[in-house]
């Protein structure tokens, strides 16, 4: 298991305690992240799985037989069902939830998860017809909101290895490259010094600000090009996040500017994640400082969101439970971690940062500078 025993306890007392204040007999949770938080284990979605839970505590885990062996390796769940890939899985489900006595019981379901389709909540109405499902709505992405000091490690760990990425990247960037050659040194970097495999980030190149989610180009980069590099590398899971940008050729008078203005926004908008503070306060130090100083003439994407696990097989490349906007009312507490992110005419920077009692703390700890293939490397 990724994390020892006391962990699980933890998020588990949360999940009993809801219960009985919610009145509810048991349980039914199927989207990957909170399959993982509760357990430590998640599949893929080829065939449906959910875990049962009581409210005395027992849990029961259902998913196809041959997930049954990598299941067991990473979770403390020790009672499983397997079931034949020909098998039902609806079918299995409801099977295992009227043998654990919760046929007729009032049951907890999120309506937003993604694995629980119309069709499979239509099934499973019909296989339990006297049960009564409760929909719990984003309650199982709202337990994950703080993290303990455990995944903060995990999470730091992969913020030296988007430290290390970045750097190998801005050292080795040259007129002539291609995108795909700078992905390449990342998925290097990411298994050499201990992340997971999978999806590298956003490599890409942009003029302006929408170029953050851009395609992976093969065309050879040329002078004045301006090289963007997202990465997010995860350790068991663990996602951290990180932008910087390579000029090819010399930097720019503007492009200067540009860098030390969102660098000097951002460190304000880091240093105002306190506990206590109003999402929507922290958001306008960048989004109303690049408005008034001209870089950017509209602002239409959030400039920050929650980070913390994601799953290998997750349709959600973000997590925005919780996103710094203008309309954002929530408040932010101590032990949240977020991916603060600013941008303009084809600059952006990003840190992964952890609200401590004092203020945000970066745990991506590379210079925040402007990087260039030519002498000139300050941006700063």
């Amino acid at each position: 298991m990724i994390f020892d025993d006391s962990e699980f306890e933890i998020r588990f007392g949360v999940l009993i305690r809801h219960m009985s204040d919610a009145n509810l007999d048991g349980m039914l949770l199927d989207d990957s992240e909170a399959l993982h938080y509760f357990t430590g284990f998640d599949i893929s979605l080829t065939n449906y799985r959910a875990l049962i839970v009581k409210r005395d505590g027992t849990a029961t885990f259902v998913l196809r037989k041959l997930d049954v062996a990598p299941l067991v390796e990473r979770t403390w769940v020790k009672n499983v069902v397997g079931y034949p890939d020909w098998e039902s899985a609806s079918e299995a489900v409801a099977h295992a939830v009227r043998d654990k006595g919760l046929g007729s019981g009032r049951i907890g379901i999120s309506l937003q998860s993604h694995a629980l389709t119309v069709d499979r909540f239509n099934a499973l109405r019909t296989l339990l017809p006297e049960a009564d499902f409760v929909d719990i709505g984003d309650l199982p992405f709202v337990w994950r909101k703080q993290k303990s000091a455990a995944e903060i490690a995990k999470l730091a760990k992969a913020s030296e290895v988007a430290d290390v990425a970045i750097q190998l990247i801005a050292d080795s960037a040259a007129i002539g490259m291609t995108e795909r050659d700078a992905a390449r040194m990342a998925a290097e970097a990411y298994l050499r010094f201990g992340a997971d495999g999978g999806f590298l980030g956003v490599i890409t190149s942009g003029k302006d600000w929408d170029f953050l989610h851009g395609h992976l180009h093969d065309t050879p980069l040329v002078d004045g090009d301006i090289l963007h590099i997202e990465l997010v590398p995860r350790v068991d899971g663990y996602s951290a996040r990180l932008m910087r940008c390579v000029v090819m050729g010399e930097i720019t008078d503007q492009q200067h500017k540009v860098a030390k203005a969102l660098i000097a926004l951002q460190d304000a908008q880091i240093a105002a994640l306190k506990p206590g503070a109003i999402a929507r306060d922290v958001d306008a130090i960048v989004r109303d400082g690049l408005l008034q100083s001209g870089l950017r003439t509209s602002y239409d994407n959030v400039t920050g969101y929650t980070t913390g696990w994601y799953s290998d097989y997750s349709i959600r490349g973000s997590d925005f439970t919780w996103i710094f906007h203008p309309k954002a009312d929530w408040v932010v507490e101590e032990g949240m971690v977020f991916h603060m992110y600013a941008s303009a005419q084809g600059i952006a920077f990003s840190e992964t940062v952890v609200v401590r009692p004092d203020g945000g703390e970066r745990l991506t700890q590379i210079e925040r500078k402007l990087f260039c293939t030519a002498e000139r490397k300050t941006g700063q």
